[in-house]
């Protein structure tokens, strides 16, 4: 009888290690959970950022504005506190740099990424303008400066100083990366190749609203979807930081579904690093972090 029992303590042992190894074997296997507050590098920039961005561009910034100070300082620390550690403003969302700015004294500096966009056309030495930005945001340094709404194909020769001015300020450590963001075909038909660019702001969503078009300037027409998507998988393959923009149509997807539908498109491409969206209050965060989690682990 003890033969049989030490038998059968045995047996079960060996059954217990096999089924603890495959589920240790399921486990590597299975993958991680993606959160929109997780960090993920921006290309070969090196920077990390939050796949979620705060953007304060609503309408060139009007909707965050109108918002006052006190509660889009509200707004963006609640963002904080829940884990969105990217914030993105511009030059032309006149007073969002410095609403922005104000939003985040305080807080450790290297706890956030800040991106902001260089106006265009424009010409000469940027460094000026570059240390004003820098002043309305109350930092030392830029993560991601960029060059903004990029239309003509022409776009690297017509800027090439605004280039030169951004390369230098990288080499100081006053910007940590540079790029550009796109609005139209003929301009984004140029970025494959580039070497220049570190970091593409691309729009992207499910039916192309407010994407990219092979007019110059927007139209009320959908963009291409399936040629704006082909050009950003070779940007992102050539080891450019990809951050997509227009999730939300622009504020036109206002239902559930194409929400859903749009975000779930954008990141689950295999090809987008980082979304960012405006918000005018907390659940509009919250329903972006909760949806976010959702789609990319579906």
């Amino acid at each position: 009888m003890a033969e049989f029992r030490r038998r059968d303590f045995l047996l079960s042992s060996l059954g217990a290690t096999v089924l603890s190894g495959l589920s240790g074997v399921e486990a590597i296997a299975k993958p991680a959970k993606r959160l929109a507050t997780d960090r993920v590098t921006l290309g070969k920039s090196g920077v990390r950022v939050t796949r979620l961005a705060l953007g304060t561009g609503t309408y060139s910034g009007k909707l965050q504005r109108d918002l006052g100070q006190e509660e889009f300082t509200r707004l963006v620390r609640y963002a904080y506190d829940h884990g969105v550690r990217f914030f993105e403003t511009a030059e032309s969302y006149h007073g969002m740099p410095e609403m922005l700015g104000i939003a985040l004294k305080g807080l450790p500096r290297e706890s956030y990424v800040l991106m902001t966009k260089y106006s265009t056309p424009a010409s000469g030495d940027p460094a000026p303008k570059i240390d004003q930005f820098r002043s309305q945001l109350g930092t030392d340094y830029i993560d991601i400066l960029l060059l903004h709404c990029l239309r003509p194909a022409t776009w690297s020769a017509d800027y090439q100083s605004l280039q030169d001015g951004f390369s230098e300020a990288k080499s100081k450590k006053v910007i940590l990366s540079h790029g550009a963001s796109v609005h139209g075909l003929t301009a984004l038909r140029t970025f494959p190749g580039n070497q220049w660019l570190d970091i593409a702001m691309i729009r992207m969503n499910h039916n192309g609203t407010k994407m990219d078009t092979p007019e110059l300037h927007d139209v009320n027409q959908p963009g291409n979807v399936d040629e704006v998507v082909a050009h950003t998988r070779k940007v992102h393959a050539q080891g450019m930081g990809v951050i997509s923009m227009k999730l939300c149509g622009e504020g036109k997807f206002t239902t559930a579904e194409d929400r859903d539908a749009a975000m779930k498109f954008a990141m689950n491409l295999g090809c987008v690093d980082a979304v960012t969206i405006g918000f005018k209050n907390t659940s509009e965060i919250d329903e972006a972090l909760e949806r976010m989690n959702r789609v990319m682990n579906a």
